[in-house]
């Protein structure tokens, strides 16, 4: 009796959708679901349609645009640590050897 068993291949690659990589695909979604709230706020408090329009086209068009260059900037994990990175101190300054003298005594 031979069992098939089928390998699954791709199951350590991350989430990728029509070149949108990981995280980046929630960021679309998000930035999308708040696009529609958006119009759906100022067209309920009646500002004109041909204001409306323009305005949600070219923001939804900005982010697809802003989304899709991170996603290919930074792949999978490199916005995380772009922004890591941008938080670590240049230098550490101390104005006594108090710190050092005592765990040395330990």
């Amino acid at each position: 009796m031979a069992s098939i068993y089928q390998i699954n291949k791709g199951v350590s690659k991350p989430i990728m959708f029509k070149g949108l990589k990981a995280q980046y695909i929630a960021y679309l979604a998000i930035g999308l679901v708040l696009l529609l709230i958006a119009f759906a706020i100022l067209y309920i408090s009646r500002v004109n349609l041909f204001i409306i329009l323009p305005l949600i086209l070219a923001a939804g068009t900005a982010i697809f645009m802003i989304t899709f260059r991170l996603s290919h900037r930074f792949g999978e994990h490199g916005l995380s640590k772009f922004i890591a990175k941008r938080n670590l101190p240049s230098c550490l300054k101390f104005r006594s050897r108090q710190l050092f003298l005592k765990l040395k005594s330990k």
